[in-house]
């Protein structure tokens, strides 16, 4: 059984995903629901924070010249494409988490209250700092776009739909609404797994919040399609 992969990220991540995919066999398709943007916005004293936490590769691609005034804080980056963005950038990782964002902060403030500058999207999830200052600086902004022509044959057949983030997810349910009896979901986390709803053929998170593990759950849920 041939079974498509329905890549649902915005850009530049999209295009490398359903590269990824396609180089291991796999049908992948583009069907990007997001488009991210740069918003203005101005970096602060780095000297008044003792780290930078990165928890997307948009906010390092997006930020555009005031990046390099925080060049100087310790980066803490959610998995290992924002951790590569950063240190492409010039930045320095101190740390690369190997689950989800709170999971990183955890971490982060587990024997200290560290000062910690978030640089991030205009939408995001509530992170809780356990006591230390969490400031949340947005540089870019992800927002909804119209699916591609033709978007829904993709969900008369077995496929499996890539959720990267709790809002991409939400996007998902809402578009698969009544008609996921043959459809599959891999999920970056179980928040985002959460955030697609119940009623799916089946669910698989990744064990790491990375594009690399994304793939590899696809390609076996192929696999085991075909057996």
């Amino acid at each position: 059984m041939t079974m498509t992969v329905v890549v649902t990220r915005p850009e530049p991540g999209n295009a490398a995903t359903v590269a990824r995919a396609r180089a291991l066999g796999l049908d992948a398709e583009a069907m990007p629901l997001f488009a991210a943007r740069s918003l203005a916005w101005r970096a602060p004293d780095a000297g008044d924070y003792d780290a930078l936490l990165l928890t997307s590769a948009q906010a390092v691609r997006l930020a555009g010249d005031e990046l390099a005034r925080l060049a100087s804080l310790p980066v803490h980056a959610v998995g290992l494409a924002t951790a590569a963005a950063a240190t492409s950038a010039g930045l320095t990782v101190a740390v690369t988490g190997s689950s989800d964002a709170q999971a990183l902060v955890d971490a982060m403030t587990s024997s200290e209250k560290p000062r910690i500058l978030w640089l991030c999207g205009r939408d995001r999830s509530d992170l809780d700092a356990k006591g230390a200052r969490l400031v949340a600086l947005p540089c870019y902004a992800v927002e909804p776009v119209d699916p591609p022509a033709g978007w829904a044959r993709i969900f008369d057949g077995p496929a499996i739909l890539l959720a990267h983030s709790a809002r991409g997810a939400a996007r998902i349910a809402a578009l698969t609404e009544g008609r996921r009896g043959a459809l599959s979901l891999v999920a970056i986390s179980p928040a985002v797994a959460k955030a697609a709803g119940e009623g799916w053929a089946f669910v698989t998170v990744t064990p790491t919040p990375d594009d690399a593990a994304m793939v590899t759950a696809a390609y076996a849920l192929c696999q085991k399609a075909q057996k």
